[in-house]
């Protein structure tokens, strides 16, 4: 399982392309990174799976409404 690298994300609130490291061996993470183009904060969510052997990586702007 890769464990620690880095991937590109699309920034929620202006859509630049930012590379981020990831640090997979915590388990599941929540946390916050800014962007470096608009500095506003993207919600970053990892989610490893060990029985797959697969990351999956989400990213959100916190001010999405569900209704």
């Amino acid at each position: 399982m890769r464990d620690y690298f880095e991937t590109n994300v699309v920034c929620p609130h202006c859509g630049h392309h930012t590379r981020i490291e990831v640090d997979a061996t915590a388990g599941d993470q929540d946390y916050y990174e800014d962007c470096q183009a608009c500095c506003n904060a993207m919600h970053i969510h990892v989610l490893r799976n060990e029985l797959t052997d697969n990351v999956e990586i989400s990213v959100d702007a916190d001010d999405e409404q569900y209704f």
